[in-house]
Parts: C-alpha cells; structure tokens; sequence
C-alpha cells in the first residue's frame, strides 16, 4: 500500500513539473513573438516614415514647380519650357472622345500573339485578358487606346458620388490599394470571384504605381467597367494623378511597356483620371472614399461640381487673392524679384533665371529658418520619424498657369482633403505635416460628418496597414488595403471587406508567396528588419552632409558625439 502512494506522489511531481515547464516554455514563446512583432512594426514604421517623407517631398517639389510656372514668366520666358517638361501639361490629354487619326492608324501585326479584342467587350474578352496577363503577354497599344476612350465615355456619364444598394445583390466585395500588384488582384478573384452582376466590386482608389504591373491592373479594371458599368465601381485614390505618376514608377514602366505609343497613352490617362468618380455611398448609409475627411467636407459641394477639371491635385488653383494673404509666397515673390532686380542693376545686362533661382532658394530659406531652428527641426524628425530631412521654403496654395481657370480654391481643397487624409487618434482637424497634404482628422470629425449626413460609417483606403485592416473611432472608421507584402515580402497581409445588406463589414485577409516553403517567424521578420534598415541607411547617407554639419553644432569639442538631452543624437557610422 505504501508503495502505491509513493507511485502516485511521483506521478503528481512529475505531472506539476510537466505543467511548469509548459507554463515557462509558453512564457517564453509569448515573449519570443512579442519581440518578433515589435520588431516587426519598427520595420513597418520605417517603411511608412519613408513612404510618407517622400510624399512630402514630392508636394513640396511640386508646390515649387507650379509657383516658379506663375512666377518665372515675368522675367525669363524661356525657363517655362523646362518647368513644363517636368511637370507635365495638364491640357495635352485631348478631351476629344474619339479616337484621333493617328490612333486609328495604328497597325496590329500578325506577329502580334497576346489577346485580340473586339468592341463592345465581353466575359470572354476579359478571360482572355486574364490568361494572357498570367502567362506575362502585352495587350497591344492599339488595343489600351480604344480601351481608355471607351473607358473615358463610360466615366463621363457617371456621378461624382456613386449610390449603391446592397439590395440587388447578397454582398458587395470593398478593395483597396492594389499599387500594381496584379497577383494580389488575381489572388481576390481566386478567392471571392470574377465581378458580375451577382458579384459586385468596389475598387477604392490607388490601382497604380510602386508595383511592376500596373498597366495589366488598370486593363483589367477598366475591362471589368465596360462589361459590368452598374456592377464594378472605381474611386480615384490620390496615386491617379499623372505627377504621382512620375515620381513612382507608373510612368517608366509604362513608357518601357509600350515605347514609342507611350506618351500616348498617358496624355489619355490624365483625362480618364479626372473623369474617376470620387466616392461612393451605400444604402445611403456607408461613405466609401479614399483618403479621408476633414472638418470642412461638403459631401453635397462635391457631388456638384465638374471633376474633370482637376487632373492633378498636384496643380492647384490660381488663387485669386494673389500673395497677399500668404506669407510664404509673398516671400517667395519678393525674394525672386529683388534678386533679378539686383543682378540686372549690377550687371546691366539680362540675369540668368538658374541664378536668380538659386540666390531665391538661399535667401529665402534664411529667412524662414535660423540655423538652430534648422538643427530642431532636423533632430526631432531624426528621432520621432527615423527619416533625416532638411527643411524647404514651402509656398502654400501655390498656383499654375496650367490648371484649368474655372477650378476654384475650395474645389481643389475639397477633392485633396478626401484623397490625401487620414485618421488620428485625438479629436480635431489638423494638417497632414507627415505626408504634406490633406488633414488628420479625429474622432469627433467622423462624428460631425456622419451625423450630418445620416451615415453610419466611413471606409478608406490610403494607408498600408500590417492586418490589412484597421478599425478606428470607435468602429466609424475601417481602412482598408488590398496590396499585400506592400514594403517587403512578409511586411503585411492584404485583405478586402464584404458586406452584407445588413451592413455588417466581413474582412477577408490573404497574403501572396513567392513561394510554396513556409519560413520561419524569425526568417520573415529578419528579411522585412534587414530591407527596412538598408532603406533608412540609404536616406541618411543621402543626408549625411546635413545631418553632420548640423550635429557639429553640439559637438563644439569635436568628440563625434552629442546628448539627447539635446535634442541631438550620436553620429552614425555610415
């Protein structure tokens, strides 16, 4: 009997002990992820500090380019042509629905073995088009052409608001950012079905740039338009815009595509991009739009107003108030012209544009910064977004000789506040300082505008996000975003929503592989870790001669190393 209690005392150390060590291994583990996953995210929030620096970069260049177009006229006629040369001419779309005669003169050869297609189009043509994108065959230019006039057509009979109803059909499939990544495109097909009248799809916005196949995405789309007009509905994201274009890569991969019928096509695009409706409402109760809100949206002003006329959010308005409201361009202007008057006084003789502009940039941007304001604002990007950046003289409200006339400042400001922004945790409205354009908007604006207008939730897109959903204030909002492994390989899921006429939002995530071996936890973190670092190396030695000069200014006793207290940190060994 003895021995039978001694078997059972060693059967219960041993079944405690069983027990601890699998609390401890579990203890373990659960750290081993939570430490995977906040390396993770730092990754992530390089990459996205990244992203939305030269988003910045990218406005701020912009809001130079189109204020030199306005201004540079009055002393060197001459310098314009290059200004338009980079920036593009927004009136070089013809805003004819008909083919031109050169278009029609296009020849398709009979070497030619990538898909055919006839208009009107039908299923069978979209099948073909997807067979042939899947085996990496080009549709011929002659064909994108008539694809994009009668895309065009389709786009001008439709509202700038779009209103569905989930009446007709059981459920209707919400994507968002697909930035050319046509395997994400054909994995959702695989997964949810091809649009039909049974199934239909919302796109909101951004089909283009960053990815390698944004030519076939924006084909296939709008395919899928001219077979099933009432059935797949577009929204313009701020990425459908021909200077988005430019600087991430739908332009070269579409001049390296089609060559000599390049320019072509993208003159053509910039009008179908401004014929892109701008959101969409379903049962009156889900506002579905790209970027975002802000404190001043008028729902009703944009429905009303002819959206063509923007075909670059890029290009704003002519104000009409000149500079007088506005420091930054007053100084500007004033800087310009005491430059040019100077040298021509020296010199007596006609003064090089590229010098005035050069000496404008100096002094202007001497007096908009000190050199210790210059180092704050330096450092505490440093630290806060992991992306160097030096400051530039950034005129607000900028104008172009290029943008349509009858397109007023409050149109422009509409249209960018609902492509370029995004939520914020605290209430309030301010602007967009991480991206350059566009609002932050809290809860209490979604809050506001939906009580406005009888709504009970916001969809958008516009932000890469590591589930490929988020949901925020308080359930109001949902961002959603199709582009999976959008940074890097691993970096994040896609997913897109299905809902029901209840209302009630259904998220579907997915992740495309390269390949069919499942790495590691650790291998996937470490690739996306090791792609995020090599980018932020690369933008600090870009900033290497800013950053030391400016650090050297707390290092007075050149021991290469300055205090955080400071607002400095340590060199980095580049």
């Amino acid at each position: 009997m003895g021995c039978g209690i001694s078997i059972k005392k060693n059967q219960a150390n041993k079944s405690e002990r069983a027990i601890k060590a699998a609390i401890l291994i579990q203890r373990w583990y659960r750290s081993y992820v939570a430490r995977m996953q906040l390396k993770r995210q730092y990754a992530l929030s390089i990459f996205q500090s990244i992203e939305y620096a030269e988003e910045q970069a990218q406005l701020q260049l912009s809001n130079f380019f189109t204020f030199m177009l306005n201004h540079v006229n009055e002393f060197d006629p001459d310098i314009k042509s290059h200004f338009v040369s980079i920036m593009g001419d927004c009136n070089m779309a013809s805003s004819d629905p008909a083919m031109t005669e050169y278009e029609r003169r296009i020849e398709v050869p009979a070497s030619y073995y990538g898909p055919r297609l006839s208009f009107p189009l039908t299923a069978a043509d979209i099948n073909a088009l997807l067979q042939a994108f899947k085996h990496h065959q080009q549709l011929h230019a002659r064909y994108v052409l008539q694809l994009l006039h009668e895309t065009r057509k389709v786009l001008q009979q439709m509202p700038n608001i779009t209103h569905l109803s989930t009446s007709y059909a059981k459920e209707i499939t919400i994507c968002g950012d697909l930035h050319g990544k046509l395997d994400d495109l054909l994995l959702i097909f695989y997964k949810n079905g091809l649009p039909s009248e049974e199934n239909p799809y919302i796109f909101n916005g951004d089909f283009v740039d960053r990815g390698k196949n944004s030519t076939e995405i924006l084909i296939i789309l709008f395919a899928f338009l001219l077979v099933y007009p009432n059935h797949l509905h577009l929204n313009r994201g701020n990425h459908e815009d021909h200077i988005m274009n430019l600087r991430y890569g739908f332009t070269k991969e579409v001049m390296k595509k089609y060559q000599c019928h390049g320019t072509t096509i993208l003159h053509l695009l910039q009008d179908v991009y401004s014929w892109l409706p701008l959101a969409t409402i379903i049962d009156n109760k889900v506002l579905i739009l790209h970027g975002g809100i802000s404190d001043t949206t008028d729902l009703n002003f944009l429905n009303l107003f002819q959206r063509n006329k923007l075909k670059s959010v890029l290009n704003p308005p002519k104000s009409n108030a000149g500079t007088g409201n506005d420091p930054q361009r007053a100084a500007l202007t004033e800087a310009y012209s005491h430059q040019v008057q100077t040298k021509k006084s020296n010199s007596g003789s006609h003064v090089s544009s590229k010098e005035a502009l050069r000496s404008m940039s100096a002094s202007s941007n001497s007096r908009q910064y000190s050199k210790r304001q210059h180092l704050d604002n330096l450092c505490h990007r440093t630290v806060s977004h992991p992306i160097p950046e030096v400051q530039y003289c950034k005129p607000s409200n900028v104008t172009t000789a290029y943008t349509s006339p009858e397109l007023t400042p409050k149109e422009w400001k509409q249209v960018v506040d609902i492509l370029w922004s995004d939520p914020k945790h605290q209430n309030g409205c301010t602007p967009n300082k991480h991206r350059g354009g566009g609002c932050c908007f809290g809860p209490d604006v979604t809050a506001r505008l939906l009580k406005r207008y009888n709504l009970k939730m916001l969809i958008r897109s516009h932000e890469c996000k590591e589930e490929g959903y988020e949901i925020s204030h308080y359930g109001k909002v949902i961002t959603i975003f199709s582009a999976s492994n959008y940074y890097e390989e691993g970096s994040n899921r896609g997913a897109y929503i299905k809902l029901n006429p209840d209302l009630i939002p259904r998220f579907v995530q997915y992740q495309v592989r390269k390949s069919t071996h499942k790495r590691t936890l650790h291998q996937r973190v470490s690739t996306i870790e090791l792609s995020a670092l090599k980018c932020l190396r690369e933008k600090i030695y870009i900033h290497k001669s800013e950053l030391i000069a400016a650090f050297r200014q707390y290092d007075r006793n050149g021991t290469g190393n300055t205090n955080l207290n400071t607002n400095a940190l340590r060199f980095l060994s580049i």
